[in-house]
């Protein structure tokens, strides 16, 4: 789920516009990223099982509170300006097929999204609602029906190029942004702790370490192959606007027609019908955990009962941040911000944010205090290090070129 989710809106706006503008210039950042954000992430996972706490929770335990504020306040933000790109990037694409305004359907998807998470298990609706996704798996199949120059991609895929000029390295800082977001820190972290109590006789590995071999086995394939799926089909995004868009002269994409316009090869005029499954089938599962990794966050802090499993009566605080997250993100897109553009902006503001809090969940994952004897091996710690430095690096570089 954390992988699906990690192609949402914001994502697929982002590798179609990197695509569109620079071809594919910036397709070795998915082989690049694909070790780091696994790491990260298993990292995260670690932290849930071997504790029995989200992030939120045990910084609270363990680290100044002025930090924990921080951590969460960033998160948050990054979070509700994600949540109401991609609410507004669902209705401006469902407008494509559907005879009513943008704004009109970006409320009831909104609306639709919120009583959702009050009413139903999140395990529930994700089961069903994740086959909307496969129609990613069009952005694979697009590339066998128009021309692309394979040498020349698996060149720009194994050599990386860096370009100084700005353009390139808010690209740069969109696409790591989106792939190692801030927001799936805390919800694996969150889902692995929801694993604990939702298997009776599991535990947490400081409790229980004899369960330490199947569960870190388990978390070690789950985060392999999560990842793998979101930075293929973030892989064949790219291709597919490089090879179709760019290739034509379409350096910008500044619609969700634009966007769309990249399947017609495969889908002809079904391309508007795929992108916006696409589109609302990520969206749909990305916003539950766009607010409830927020609200995980905020309710850990302040000891409330935290699960999408429970009933909202059973978790009024947990619910009610929730809540607010959705309704917030969902009144961003009354100041009338185009749509794609708020996506590819979310996704540098992800980038931004992940930076420091990478390196807190790095001091966390290698704290005795923290972990027991399940600190961190140095295989994870040398590549958990080296992805935040790369983000910190990246994000230093944005700054400077604003300021040039």
């Amino acid at each position: 789920m954390t992988g699906a989710s990690d192609d949402d809106p914001s994502g697929i706006a982002t590798y179609s516009q990197v695509g569109a503008q620079f071809g594919n210039g910036l397709l070795w950042t998915m082989l690049f990223s694909y070790p780091l954000m696994t790491a990260i992430q298993e990292i995260c996972a670690r932290i849930g099982r071997v504790t029995g706490s989200g992030l939120a929770a045990n910084l609270r335990k363990n680290y100044p509170r002025p930090l924990l504020y921080f951590v969460l306040a960033a998160m948050s933000v990054a979070n509700v300006f994600n949540l109401g790109a991609d609410i507004g990037a669902m209705g401006a694409s469902l407008a494509l097929i559907v005879p009513a305004s943008a704004l009109t359907l970006t409320v009831i998807l909104g609306i639709l999204s919120l009583l959702a998470v009050l009413f139903v298990p999140y395990s529930t609706y994700s089961r069903y609602l994740k086959f909307l996704t496969l129609s990613l798996f069009t952005y694979v199949g697009v590339v066998f029906f128009v021309h692309v120059p394979w040498s020349a991609v698996l060149r720009a895929t194994l050599v990386p190029h860096v370009d100084a000029n700005r353009d390139f390295l808010m690209a740069l800082i969109a696409v790591l942004g989106t792939t190692i977001s801030p927001y799936l820190f805390f919800w694996q972290a969150s889902q692995e702790v929801e694993e604990v109590r939702a298997n009776r006789g599991e535990k947490a590995l400081k409790r229980a370490p004899a369960q330490a071999t199947v569960q870190l086995g388990r978390i070690r394939t789950d985060t392999y192959a999560g990842m793998a799926l979101s930075n293929t089909i973030a892989f064949f995004i790219i291709l597919t606007s490089a090879s179709t868009l760019h290739a034509h002269g379409i350096t910008e994409v500044g619609t969700c027609a634009q966007a769309a316009a990249a399947l017609n090869p495969i889908a002809g005029r079904f391309a508007a019908t795929l992108f916006v499954c696409g589109i609302v089938g990520t969206g749909l599962l990305a916003v539950p955990i766009l607010a409830a990794s927020a609200a995980y966050g905020i309710g850990e802090a302040w000891r409330w009962r935290v699960s999408l499993e429970w009933r909202p009566q059973s978790a009024l605080g947990f619910y009610g941040a929730i809540g607010v997250a959705i309704v917030t993100g969902l009144v961003l897109n009354f100041l009338h911000i185009d749509p794609l553009k708020a996506l590819f902006w979310a996704a540098v503001l992800n980038g931004l944010v992940a930076a420091p809090l990478m390196a807190v969940i790095m001091m966390m994952a290698s704290n005795p205090k923290v972990m027991g004897k399940f600190v961190i091996p140095p295989y994870l710690r040398w590549v958990g290090w080296s992805a935040t430095g790369v983000m910190l690096c990246v994000c230093i570089g944005v700054l400077l070129s604003w300021k040039a």
